[in-house]
């Protein structure tokens, strides 16, 4: 259709690509930078309604708990203490980055500061951890100067890179090393939009892309669950929570109505590994300070892991009150052989579908 023009048509579409992979970083640059300000703001109010409380550190806690108390019940997510007392630290470690405005329209004022800081949220989130002024501004400057993405920037501070440089022989090319990416630290533009600092800021649901094999796992184990007798209650799909400044998505959660007690599951598309546990059980510990109503029982966790030729599953039940409690849970939730042949069965039936709908 297009032969006598087909290297225009693919210079159009090149063309159309970079123009919408570059507006797309934008738009995502424009809403962290005004995000950004926002949240400076929220912080300098904090510290000014301390300063008039004289600076007591009683005070001042009981301001960010009422505050996060009502800026939740109003605005829903993005409002912990903790994420407030971030608010009041980046203002404190960078009250001199704005300066004041004449304007008295809000709108104006967000609009005109939002260009006094350049990087994501999510980097200065990791910025304020950093005790050290100087440190935290070479870290600061070598982000801006590279376009270190947040994975980048992690990396360097947790490899004590602004230490390193200070006692290298040649700093220039110890400098020039961090610009280098490794696979896993470039993001995309949809990953930008879809940063879950942006989509908290901005109330929009969070959408998780999964493999088709991984999606139809978790689906058919929702459902298998569900049918074991009716004790399980579907609470959430790809729940996403925040611990400190990482986020991570537990597969799914059900409520078993018997044990009175939340069921965490998560699905690992690979081998078992202690690292598996672990993360449960931060899973856990969260849902026990977060998601548990009071009467409940402790959370319990079920890892499920699938490979090719072997399937694993475990429950976490450690972190229980006494023997007698695990003792229960171990009675009346689903056998683990039950979930692992229940698991392999399934996967065998997707990967033969899978296999012959590329075929047909």
């Amino acid at each position: 259709m297009f032969s006598d023009d087909e290297g225009a048509y693919s210079g159009l579409v090149t063309g159309i690509v970079e123009l919408l992979d570059t507006a797309r970083k934008s738009a995502a640059r424009s809403v962290n930078s005004i995000m950004t300000t926002t949240y400076w703001e929220i912080g300098r109010r904090i510290v000014q309604i301390e300063q008039s409380g004289q600076m007591k550190a009683e005070y001042g806690t009981a301001v960010v708990e009422k505050l996060s108390e009502d800026l939740t019940n109003r605005f829903g997510r993005g409002f912990r203490r903790s994420n407030l007392f971030q608010m009041r630290a980046f203002y404190l470690a960078y009250a001199q980055a704005i300066q004041p405005t004449a304007s008295k329209e809000l709108a104006s004022i967000i609009q005109t500061m939002s260009g006094q800081f350049p990087l994501p949220w999510s980097h200065y989130v990791k910025l304020i951890s950093i005790k050290d002024p100087q440190a935290r501004a070479f870290y600061e400057a070598e982000a801006l100067k590279h376009g270190w993405s947040g994975r980048q920037m992690a990396r360097q501070i947790a490899t004590q890179f602004y230490e390193r440089t200070l006692i290298a022989r040649n700093k220039a090319a110890m400098v020039e090393s961090s610009a280098a990416i490794r696979p896993g630290d470039a993001v995309t533009p949809e990953e930008e939009i879809r940063d879950p600092f942006v989509l908290e800021f901005l109330d929009l649901k969070d959408e998780y892309s999964e493999s088709d094999l991984e999606a139809a796992l978790i689906h058919h184990i929702e459902h298998f669950l569900l049918e074991l007798g009716g004790d399980f209650a579907f609470m959430g799909r790809q729940r996403r929570l925040r611990i400190g400044d990482q986020w991570f998505r537990v597969d799914l959660v059900f409520f078993h109505r018997r044990l009175r007690c939340l069921v965490i599951v998560d699905l690992k598309l690979g081998e078992f590994s202690y690292a598996d546990a672990g993360q449960m059980h931060l899973y856990l510990n969260y849902a026990r300070e977060h998601w548990m109503y009071p009467g409940e029982n402790p959370p319990v966790g079920l890892v499920l892991c699938n490979k090719k030729d072997e399937a694993i599953a475990h429950y976490a039940l450690e972190g229980l009150a006494n023997k007698v409690m695990a003792a229960e849970y171990q009675m009346v939730l689903p056998n683990e052989k039950l979930l692992v042949d229940e698991l392999e069965r399934t996967r065998r039936m997707l990967e033969a579908r899978i296999e012959g709908d590329s075929t047909s």
